[in-house]
């Protein structure tokens, strides 16, 4: 009877994890009930039962909506880890192959298109698998990696404070080159940086940072016509002769075979961009990680 009780208590405890994190995703007690299917009121009263477990409060209630505080930011990755143990040995023991569980899952924007496409092919594997995709700039998701917002992340290569603490498997390199459209004629790489305008993609991030090293390196001052957050923009543009632009070569592009663009290498092995997945240290979701990569690389 005493297994018995200790298995419950286990089972309610976890209820509560599963729930706390609905709550930190959703930032609403309402918005988490719903996802739950339960009522708003039996939420607020398993957060209350779960702030008396750890001691304190786990919420900022000062504003709108309920964010985490730092005993809650700190519960966080620690309650993904203890339930995606769970979903493991639940899996095991039911006889469930393959990924199981909720997971969160970010992408810069030039990658979402090819993750999108993975996350499609494994939920036909893995019905079990519950994702939710979310997009930003490589900065913004680590912090969101780092913070346990995110599982994992594909990212540009990162360094400084958030690259040490996070795990970094590399899935491809990503060159840089010239776009120019079909108007542009046969001039060179350094031709036609230096007399068209120039499309320059976003400067605060680590691509940007890559082009303007790229450019110096060379010697290259180009005329700036328009700044741009959006690849996928930018090569528009250069398809409608707007200007000309430099950018990685992005995996599954099918640049070279528009008969609207010229692409054109950038010489240097150094110029290229890499691509990887970043995780927090323990890889708790390293069946995920190793899937995306199996796909992706």
């Amino acid at each position: 009877m005493r297994f018995l009780k200790n298995i419950l208590s286990v089972m309610s405890s976890l209820r509560l994890l599963r729930s706390f994190l609905m709550v930190a995703d959703s930032g609403s007690l309402a918005s988490a009930a719903d996802r739950l299917g339960l009522t708003q009121a039996a939420v607020s009263l398993q957060m209350r039962a779960l702030e008396q477990e750890f001691g304190g409060a786990l919420f900022d209630r000062s504003g709108r909506g309920l964010a985490l505080n730092g005993r809650g930011r700190q519960l966080r990755p620690e309650a993904e880890r203890l339930l995606g143990l769970y979903d493991e040995i639940r899996a095991g023991f039911v006889g469930e192959v393959g990924l199981t569980g909720e997971v969160a899952v970010g992408a810069v924007v030039s990658a979402m298109g090819g993750l999108a496409r993975v996350v499609t092919v494994l939920k036909r594997s893995h019905p079990r698998l519950d994702v939710r995709l979310v997009t930003g700039k490589s900065g913004e998701l680590a912090d969101q990696v780092i913070d346990g917002r995110l599982d994992a992340a594909i990212v540009v290569e990162l360094g400084g404070r958030a690259a040490a603490r996070l795990d970094w498997t590399p899935l491809h390199v990503e060159p840089l080159v010239v776009l120019a459209g079909r108007a542009a004629g046969g001039r060179q790489a350094e031709a036609l940086l230096a007399e068209a305008p120039f499309l320059r993609f976003d400067r605060s991030t680590p691509t940007g940072e890559l082009i303007d090293r790229a450019l110096a390196a060379r010697g290259i001052a180009v005329k700036e016509f328009l700044d741009l957050n959006s690849i996928e923009t930018i090569v528009e543009l250069v398809r409608q002769d707007v200007g000309v632009t430099l950018v990685p070569l992005l995996k599954g592009a099918d640049w070279q075979r528009d008969l609207r663009l010229r692409v054109v290498p950038f010489d240097g092995e150094e110029f290229v961009r890499h691509v990887g997945v970043i995780e927090r240290h323990g890889r708790p979701r390293a069946d995920l990680t190793r899937a995306i990569a199996e796909h992706l690389g």
